[in-house]
């Protein structure tokens, strides 16, 4: 990023900076599927400097128009100047949030995000009552509305529920199978729909952590990281949650080697977006925390693959699988935070890699808005990256990003594909596990 982040938020000379060249265009999600110069990043910047300088009201129509953007980054990855377009986009969203308050729906959400008892609770009614509004799809990995619902249209794919979270069922330390004089030790931070949802990605994790006889810690008082109201503005619950995840983790860090995160938007929140809040906040005190207690903590395949044995045990203990795995880049692991190749070099000892013809096209989840009040432009934004996928004639699609597994789950399931949805570190878990069997 050539520009400093205090500069950023500085609206006017953001928007001077664009030259209009016109090279974000071609690779704008949003722009893809809605034509308009508005809708395009140089037209998003040239507003937001219009809006700073007073000369654009903050109104209903301008609110759509900011909404509309994927936050995908693609146009900060080819801007000449390196504009960070989805930075200040966030950062207006904030005002948005102010002007016109948050619909019912997002309060509810985020106060569950912030109270992980109640959430609990919440999820294990969803459990037990989910079949009288939807059929359980297994095999495509979630949970298909029966009839239109607020907001879910009829035969919309959703994630499925779990009567158990993932941090209630394991305990808080799980220790390395063969007793060591100084074992490594790792904590685990989870992700909401790793928690609730997508049950496979934890207990994969802890699966493959046994088998490098590693000792697991599983921190109980995480809470969610803030991603989902930090991209829809509600600025005052990013700032409670993150606060309390910091002091937390402060309180634990220096007992462990690492921190993993099996989540890609989990991951760039923490070891990104924390610090740019509290910058743009001006608290330098928890800026200067933020930073520090992020040292040890990483995206989970990274890790896997550049600190551990994890690669020489696959060759050596993991099955030869047949069935041929494609895999997508989610935008918050390879243009947030440079991790592409990591997960594949996990995958390719034991499976058939064919790459689609894009594996950087963001899939189209978009945020909160973007799948309640603006899901047709999710919807036509999955069907482009769906065909890739099906084109390679793959039995799994993977990627560590549980929002990337709920957009293209729903979008394959438009397409009514065979083609299911698995995370990386499931799919290394199913092959040490076939090998055991044989």
């Amino acid at each position: 990023m050539s520009k400093k982040v205090e500069d950023i938020f500085n609206f006017t000379e953001t928007s001077d900076a664009c030259i209009k060249c016109g090279k974000c265009i071609p690779v704008c999600t949003i722009h893809q599927i809605n034509p308009d110069e508005v809708t395009s990043p140089r037209g998003f910047i040239d507003l937001l400097g219009a809006y700073k300088r007073g000369d654009l009201e903050l109104n209903k129509t301008t609110k759509d128009i900011f909404e509309s953007c994927f936050l995908c980054t693609n146009c900060v990855d080819v801007c000449p100047n390196s504009l960070p377009t989805d930075m200040v986009i966030e950062e207006v969203r904030a005002d948005i949030a102010q002007e016109f308050g948050l619909p019912f729906f997002k309060k509810a959400a985020f106060y569950l995000l912030e109270n992980r008892r109640v959430m609990d609770i919440v999820m294990k009614f969803g459990f037990m009552f989910k079949t009288c509004a939807f059929s359980n799809e297994k095999e495509k990995g979630g949970l298909k509305a029966r009839f239109a619902l607020p907001m879910v249209k009829q035969g919309r794919l959703i994630p499925s529920m779990m009567f158990r979270s993932f941090l209630n069922k394991y305990p808080a330390n799980i220790p390395a199978k063969v007793p060591q004089e100084k074992p490594m030790r790792v904590a685990i931070f989870i992700g909401c729909l790793g928690n609730y949802n997508y049950g496979g990605i934890g207990d994969s994790l802890v699966e493959i952590l046994k088998e490098l006889n590693i000792d697991i810690f599983i921190p109980k008082k995480q809470l969610c990281c803030g991603a989902p109201a930090y991209f829809t503005g509600a600025v005052d619950s990013v700032e409670r949650m993150t606060k309390a995840n910091i002091e937390y983790f402060e309180s634990f860090m220096d007992e462990c080697d690492a921190m993993l995160i099996p989540e890609a938007t989990c991951s760039a929140m923490v070891l990104h977006d924390w610090q740019t809040f509290f910058r743009n906040k001006e608290m330098p005190e928890w800026e200067a925390r933020a930073k520090a207690v992020t040292q040890k903590i990483f995206m989970a395949t990274a890790w896997l693959d550049e600190h551990t044995q994890l690669q020489a045990l696959l060759k050596e203990r993991g099955a030869k699988c047949s069935e041929k795995v494609t895999y997508h880049d989610p935008c918050h692991a390879k243009k947030v935070q440079g991790i592409s190749q990591q997960p594949r070099n996990l995958l390719a000892p034991n499976y058939p890699l064919v790459e689609m013809s894009d594996p950087d096209r963001c899939c189209g989840f978009g945020g909160v808005t973007m799948q309640t009040e603006k899901f047709h432009f999710a919807e036509a934004a999955g069907k482009p990256k769906a065909a890739m996928i099906e084109e390679t004639q793959a039995t799994y699609v993977s990627a560590e990003c549980s929002a990337c597994r709920v957009q293209i789950s729903q979008s394959l399931n438009e397409n009514d594909s065979e083609v299911v949805f698995k995370h990386p570190l499931e799919l290394v878990a199913h092959a040490i596990r076939t090998y055991k069997k044989r």
